[in-house]
């Protein structure tokens, strides 16, 4: 199979390492690919919202599958625009159609649905700029903090926590005068539901699926989960607390009733749903859906699996899931993100990253890196993802941090307490 990925970070820098594991591979092919991924596949310099060229580019090289790893495309309706093309429509894409994208484009959307079909999550109402008053009276009803999500897209910054009611006012004015551009001009205002956070993924092919790998992301740029939200700053799989009475509670109350309820509304779903859930006193509750995998979760999860992943996503891609099996490896995974000194907020780029070739025991999926002069420099806030595994999490941290403190670039940060508090 000639396979083509979409997207340039540590998401998709793991996802083409596993697809290029697989003996049904026969070229790889990333767009536009980092400096990681150009050691697994063949980087191409095209845009993963270019439809145009992306169409001209498959035909050319006789694609058979293409996975979308992030979510711009899937809102902006890449899959939509494969199907309603003759040239191109029997090409499989692993990633929504723009109607069940919409799961993660509009926090609105999803909540309607999960409430249409019965899937447990926060008590919410929705407000724009011409429902402002009406905003401020439902926050009095509520306790603190008092959690804002801006409707659409935001880069993973458009969730505002906040303990104290009049900041939350004042956030919210500034969230429909365009904080969030676009994505602020409507606003979900849900209760803060109290617990611990974890991540469940979901492989269906819309009439199937395979329950992937729980995962802990720690969003926060400071140690102690302070400061500001990033993309996220590390992760852990497996997550010690979801045992299988936790996850068998998830995948009935859950999991089925999102798949069927996708089927039930006719939206047709092929791809990754990414599940934001708190447990709360032993029962899961969903926060948001994604439609595609986390990052960086997915530097954690798709290491675990041991079998052949590009042979999951043809399943995905002709619908035949359900036939597949897959095992997965025991042992925790642990990854820690490098980032840029300065991120979330303003930092510099092009920064020479060193000692690549000196990591052991442990695999540097690269998320914002670039090939500059023949030598690898940072291209983004988060730069490398430091993925290692072990019998315990402690010794799968371990290794993450030895290379963590071995690889080296101007003002690099990171996190030194990932994983701390499942210890």
């Amino acid at each position: 199979m000639n396979v083509l990925v979409l997207g340039s970070g540590g998401r998709e820098h793991t996802l083409a390492w596993k697809i290029a594991q697989s003996k049904k591979l026969n070229k790889l092919y990333i767009a536009p690919g980092n400096a990681g991924t150009a050691h697994v596949g063949e980087n191409i310099a095209i845009s993963e919202t270019d439809f145009d060229k992306i169409k001209s580019f498959v035909l050319e090289k006789g694609i058979n599958l293409v996975v979308v790893g992030p979510e711009a495309p899937l809102v902006q309706g890449i899959h939509d625009f494969f199907l309603n093309d003759e040239q191109i429509k029997n090409i499989p894409v692993v990633g929504p159609a723009k109607a069940g994208a919409e799961l993660e484009g509009s926090k609105d959307f999803a909540k309607k649905f999960m409430a249409r079909h019965n899937v447990p999550t926060a008590a919410y109402q929705t407000f724009t700029k011409d429902t402002l008053n009406k905003a401020y009276d439902f926050l009095e009803t509520l306790n603190a903090p008092y959690v804002l999500k801006a409707d659409g897209l935001a880069a993973g910054k458009g969730v505002l926590i906040l303990d104290d009611i009049n900041e939350a006012k004042n956030e919210l004015a500034q969230m429909f005068e365009g904080k969030f551009g676009d994505a602020g001009a409507k606003v979900v205002i849900e209760e803060f539901l109290s617990g611990i956070e974890l991540s469940v993924f979901v492989l269906t092919d819309g009439e199937s699926y395979k329950l992937l790998p729980s995962a802990k992301d720690y969003k926060r740029i400071g140690e102690g989960d302070t400061g500001l939200n990033t993309g996220g700053m590390g992760a852990v799989s497996p997550v010690p607390f979801a045992d299988d009475l936790f996850l068998s509670k998830v995948e009935e109350r859950i999991v089925k009733p999102t798949v069927a309820g996708l089927k039930a509304d006719n939206i047709p779903y092929k791809g990754f749903i990414f599940i934001g859930l708190m447990n709360v006193n032993g029962n899961p509750l969903v926060i948001e859906y994604n439609v595609r995998m986390g990052d960086p979760e997915t530097e954690v999860v798709i290491p675990r699996i041991q079998s052949d992943f590009l042979d999951l996503l043809e399943g995905v891609g002709n619908k035949t899931l359900g036939e597949k099996e897959f095992e997965l490896n025991p042992d925790y995974f642990t990854t820690v993100m490098m980032v840029s000194g300065g991120y979330p907020e303003a930092y510099k780029k092009g920064k020479e990253i060193i000692n690549l070739d000196k990591v052991e025991d442990s695999i540097a999926f690269h998320a914002g890196t670039k090939i500059h002069d023949g030598n690898v420099v940072t291209n983004g806030g988060r730069v490398i993802a430091v993925t290692s595994s072990g019998k315990t999490i402690q010794e799968a941290l371990d290794k993450s941090y030895k290379n963590a403190n071995l690889l080296d670039f101007d003002k690099k940060y990171f996190r030194k307490d990932i994983g701390q508090d499942l210890l």
